[in-house]
């Protein structure tokens, strides 16, 4: 009797598994390019009805506002407190201001307010598109010669860019009232001290407008990871459900991939 031929081995089968993860993730990569490129080709019907953007910045951003500004608060009045605790010991309580302001405006706020966004209205918009595709409700926009892109996909996008860097700053604003209340109202650090050194110390250019410019990549990114997810989810209940995990964590691992990415630029530029 003829031996069998034997199957490919272990090693095998593991680098032919991999192969086949990383080419699934490459035409994923590509589909999600030419997404994009059609998504900023298709975006003019938004700006030309802007109710369908302003819309969505209600849903995304407004409705949004109660845990940015709760979560701000609380966080500006733990740094007051750590921060406090932490500058006395070297009679440098005074500077409490500038530690809560540098903290929230370069860093915490925009990322934080961004993993927020993120949890809250990227998986909203997730599971909308995903529902809509489910339902065959793009499909039917098709056929009726409505482009989903330009009707359903592109006001949602631009509509969390805008919300976005605007959540961010009324992160930022909130944790210094945070910081001010722990600090000043209660601990007892002089107020002239805490806003004046803030002011003298906090710059446009480097602190305030780094912290712009962090939220606004974030909001692209975001936005970009929640429509496409919706778009491409399988059209079931499992999938939107799948593809809504998938957009939480996407969406946080690239916030903090991209804070680090422009932290190290924006550095290198000040000094």
């Amino acid at each position: 009797m003829s031996k069998r031929e034997s199957g490919p081995g272990p090693l095998l089968s593991t680098i032919a598994s991999v192969g086949h993860h990383v080419t699934d993730a490459l035409q994923r990569l590509g589909f999600a390019s030419r997404f994009f490129v059609m998504l900023l080709l298709w975006s003019g019907q938004s700006f030309r009805r802007p109710n369908l953007t302003i819309r969505e910045i209600y849903y995304s951003g407004f409705q949004s506002l109660l845990i940015i500004m709760v979560s701000g608060l609380f966080i500006g009045m733990v740094l007051g407190m750590q921060g406090y605790e932490t500058l006395q010991r070297y009679g440098s309580a005074d500077a409490l201001g500038i530690l809560v302001a540098l903290s929230l405006v370069r860093e915490l706020g925009p990322v934080v307010a961004a993993l927020l966004f993120a949890s809250r209205a990227g998986s909203s918009i997730t599971a909308e598109i995903g529902l809509m595709k489910a339902t065959e409700q793009l499909t039917a926009m098709d056929m009726m010669a409505v482009n989903p892109i330009a009707r359903v996909v592109a006001p949602r996008f631009w509509g969390g860019v805008i919300s976005m860097p605007l959540l961010a700053a009324l992160f930022s604003a909130t944790g210094v009232f945070g910081g001010y209340l722990i600090g000043v109202v209660f601990i007892g650090v002089d107020d002239g001290a805490f806003w004046s050194q803030m002011q003298a110390s906090v710059d446009f250019r480097y602190d305030i407008w780094s912290g712009i410019v962090k939220s606004f990549v974030f909001g692209v990114a975001v936005s970009l990871i929640a429509v496409f997810e919706g778009y491409d989810a399988v059209p079931t209940a499992e999938g939107v459900s799948s593809s809504i995990k998938s957009t939480v964590v996407k969406s946080a691992l690239a916030i903090l991939a991209l804070d680090f990415v422009l932290t190290s630029f924006m550095f290198r530029e000040a000094g």
